[in-house]
């Protein structure tokens, strides 16, 4: 008995330390994540110290990051740069769309994948007609967002929010059909009516597939933003981008991309926290 107690406790000893070696704990954490960007980082000053690019157009870093600084720090209105100062305010315009839009196609994606999952009817005659849409870019919506309202905020909300829902409605449809089946007979089984089987069990089951399309959706909605503040508005980070182009400051058309990029990593971030705590169960039910 003592022997295999003995024999027991070196596994139970050695998984633990098997796990603490892949979580990283109980051993020094690399930060793996910085190794890429470091590289690419080198690979950028080398190409441009050693004019393996163009002389003029792609600007190095350090005067990449002297914009940027000057940029977000600098004082309004002070110096040449008409953009000194100005970060903060344009960040705030592109966010504030970027967030509208995306709820707005949360609001009516989730629900139209629900029913879309849920009911046959409405899946033929609603799902066919978003398949036939899905594909078109939203580069090719802009003439007629701008026809239609105009160049104004509500254009750019229009191209956000269409580029955030075939993301939420497809996942959440996706989401609602793989719900698992003895879930659905066991509800009925326990006299449960549709309307809380929806509500109660589909929808929970589907909640992780509806997370991922909310971490695309959101992706996609950064990208829309800086489409449609390129042409149908006047301010944010779009704007920025393409006016710092047109007068040859690519230096701020980097700093721009690296700041939309920080932007949605954040964002992403942000949903990823949002979705570890409506999906704790998950972990719970991982251990049981």
């Amino acid at each position: 008995m003592a022997t295999v107690r003995a024999r027991s406790e070196s596994v139970a000893d050695a998984a633990a330390r098997s796990a603490a070696t892949q979580t990283g704990v109980g051993s020094a954490r690399v930060p793996w994540f910085l190794i890429l960007p470091l590289t690419l980082l080198v690979v950028w000053t080398v190409a441009v110290d050693r004019q393996w690019v163009t002389q003029g157009i792609v600007p190095s870093p350090v005067q990449v990051a002297k914009s940027w600084h000057r940029w977000i720090f600098g004082g309004p209105g002070l110096g040449l740069s008409p953009y000194s100062g100005t970060w903060l305010a344009n960040v705030m315009y592109s966010a504030r769309r970027v967030l509208e839009g995306f709820l707005l196609a949360a609001v009516v994606g989730i629900p139209l994948g629900l029913f879309i999952g849920w009911n046959r009817l409405v899946a033929r005659v609603v799902d066919p007609s978003i398949q036939l849409l899905r594909p078109v870019p939203i580069t090719a919506w802009l003439p007629f967002s701008i026809a239609v309202f105009g160049i104004y905020d509500a254009s750019a909300l229009f191209l956000i929010g269409l580029g955030a829902f075939y993301p939420i409605v497809v996942n959440t449809t996706h989401g609602v059909r793989d719900t698992n089946l003895l879930l659905l007979r066991a509800a009925r089984m326990l006299g449960a009516g549709p309307g809380t089987i929806l509500t109660k069990v589909v929808f929970r089951s589907a909640l992780p597939s509806i997370f991922t399309g909310l971490r695309l959706g959101i992706g996609v909605a950064w990208t829309a933003v800086i489409v449609a503040e390129m042409i149908a508005v006047k301010s944010g980070l779009g704007y920025v981008l393409w006016d710092a182009y047109y007068v040859g400051r690519m230096d701020i058309c980097v700093a721009t991309m690296f700041s939309v990029g920080l932007l949605g990593f954040a964002s992403d971030r942000i949903l990823q926290l949002i979705a570890r705590w409506f999906l704790r169960w998950r972990a719970l039910e991982a251990v049981a």
